[in-house]
This record gives C-alpha cells, sequence and structure tokens, in this order.
C-alpha cells in the first residue's frame, strides 16, 4: 500500500474514531487567564513573532488537545519546555477555558510572496504524486479552515516560520502528536523548498 493510500485509510479510520472533547471551556473565563499567554500570542491570540504560532480562530477541540498534549511534559508526544512550564500548574478546566477563548477570536490573514504562489498551490492543492504527497487540503480544507470534528487545524493566516518550524518537527520525529502518524510520514517526503514553499503560501490562504 502506498503512501497516498495508507494517508486516505487513516482519514476514514480517523473519522471514524474521533471523539468530543468532554470538557467545555468558558470564552470570558479563558480571557481572564490568559495574562501570561499574552507575552507570546497576543492579547487575541494574533502574534506578530512569525516563530511562534497564531492562534486565534483555531478550533476549541484542536487548541484544547496541543495544550492536554503540552501538559504531559517530556512523557508526552509535543514537549515544548516554555509551554510545559506555563501550563503544568494550569487545570484543565483552565486550559479548556483558555481554548475556548482564543476560538472566539479572529485570525488575522497575511500575503503570500509571489514567488511562493505556484509552487504552494501545487502542493497544497495537488500534494506530489511523485513522491507520495497527499494534498494538504484533504485534511485541512480548501480554504485552509481545517476541519472540526476531526481536529485538524487551520492553516489560513498561520505565521510561515511557526508552520516551517512544525514541518522539520514532524519530518525529524521531534514532534508525534498528530494522528495515526499522518503528519510525519507525509513530511518525511516534504522537500526543504516544498515545506518552505507551503508555509508561505498558508498564510495568505482564505
Amino acid at each position: 500500500m502506498g503512501t497516498v493510500e495508507k494517508f486516505y485509510l487513516s482519514l476514514l479510520l480517523i473519522f471514524a474514531c474521533v471523539n468530543a472533547q468532554a470538557l467545555s471551556g468558558n470564552p470570558l473565563a479563558g480571557q481572564q487567564k490568559s495574562e501570561t499567554c499574552v507575552a507570546c500570542h497576543g492579547v487575541d491570540g494574533n502574534t506578530v513573532t512569525s516563530l511562534w504560532p497564531k492562534i486565534a480562530g483555531m478550533s476549541e477541540g484542536y487548541l484544547l488537545k496541543q495544550l492536554l498534549d503540552y501538559k504531559k511534559g517530556e512523557a508526552g508526544n509535543r514537549y515544548d519546555p516554555t509551554m510545559y512550564s506555563i501550563v503544568a500548574e494550569l487545570s484543565d478546566q483552565d486550559l479548556a477555558d483558555l481554548a475556548a477563548f482564543y476560538a472566539t477570536q479572529q485570525m488575522t490573514i497575511g500575503e503570500v510572496p509571489e514567488n511562493f504562489v505556484s509552487i504552494g498551490q501545487e502542493i497544497y492543492r495537488g500534494g506530489n504524486l511523485a513522491s507520495g504527497v497527499p494534498a494538504c487540503s484533504a485534511c485541512h480544507g480548501a480554504d485552509g479552515k481545517g476541519n472540526y470534528l476531526a481536529l485538524f487545524p487551520r492553516l489560513s493566516g498561520q505565521n510561515p516560520e511557526y508552520v516551517r518550524d512544525q514541518l522539520m518537527k514532524f519530518k525529524n520525529k521531534q514532534r508525534s502528536n498528530g494522528p495515526n502518524g499522518m503528519m510525519r510520514d507525509i513530511a518525511s517526503k516534504l522537500t526543504d523548498q516544498e515545506m518552505e514553499a507551503v508555509a508561505q503560501y498558508v498564510q495568505g490562504l482564505h
């Protein structure tokens, strides 16, 4: 079975097994608890530092999953010492409230540098059949808004440096909290040029 076939089989399994997050967040409570987050992510989740992610407008379920994964620390599958130090002492309800708050915010959209439009669009919408890379749009949507039920994240408007960094972490097996290992498999087949192009392309996708 080839990479693309395994990819679509994984999608079927994910949609068959998705579980809703048990916790329900309160956006107003989350805003009151977001003071520590502001330094990196901005008041409304639209950080101006490209290395850090914009979290405004991301789905509540996806944000909560990432925060819970960070809270697992080194024993988890998405360890980051900075994020762990912030969330370690927060309750799961605190994290749910933060996720709910940032989900209500609106992500700003950037512009795609002209030299990245063609190849970025080609990979995002069509993948690379020769190397077995599926289209990004299959999971993240034609407009990059992601998939709420499957917890596939929004990419539209995301900072390019952050996207490229996460793809490299998947490729180098430094991050493993993607569903069924899909992102590790996909990133391992992307060239550096393709990663850069996709990262630049999604910042202006909407």
